[in-house]
């Protein structure tokens, strides 16, 4: 396998049992493959899995932005809005503990006070995840135990946003935004 049609950039060759093979990546956007057989078997060849991105990319990422967030003489330079945007984006996306890292991040928005620039109503999908975990969790008493990371982070990520809009004085607008017409109906019934 390499990165150009020569075989000459970025070379990897594997022969033998797939105990053998180890990841690796390339750059760029193509990838060349050849195959050849020695017939000294009849097992049907080898099977790969090519996935686009840079494996280091979200976690190199998650650190800057981390590191940014924390330095308050770097925050009001920040691009926050957009930043926030992007991170709902990941969060909603992602799943383990990119989602949880990305959760992570929209909390650390927060609570640098500039959620008067970030949209929160863009919150909507985390937060329909977040209320049928809570069902989920009120249907399923008879097995107490311990909240899961991914619970516990929106827990926290919808408690501080909550505390920043009734400072802001926008509590109502926040949480009608968030829910859904249906919602709203169920809880007025109960």
């Amino acid at each position: 396998m390499s990165s150009s049609s020569d075989f000459q950039q970025d070379r990897h060759s594997f022969s033998g049992s797939p105990q053998k093979w180890n990841d690796f990546e390339l750059p760029g956007d193509t990838l060349y493959y050849r195959f050849t057989s020695d017939m000294s078997n009849t097992e049907w060849g080898y099977k790969f899995t090519v996935t686009a991105g840079h494996l280091g990319r979200f976690q190199t990422g998650f650190e800057i932005l981390k590191q940014m967030l924390s330095e308050e003489r770097v925050v009001p330079h920040l691009p926050l809005a957009k930043m926030w945007e992007w991170q709902v984006g990941v969060a909603c996306r992602q799943t383990g503990h990119q989602r949880l890292k990305a959760i992570h991040l929209l909390l650390k928005i927060v609570q640098c006070g500039a959620q008067r620039d970030c949209d929160l109503t863009l919150l909507k999908p985390l937060w329909q995840l977040f209320t049928h975990m809570e069902n989920n969790l009120c249907h399923d008493m008879a097995k107490p135990g311990i909240l899961l990371p991914l619970h516990r982070a929106l827990a926290e990520l919808f408690f501080v946003t909550e505390n920043r809009v009734t400072e802001l004085g926008s509590l109502q607008e926040y949480l009608l935004a968030l829910n859904t017409e249906d919602h709203l109906h169920r809880c007025t019934a109960q």
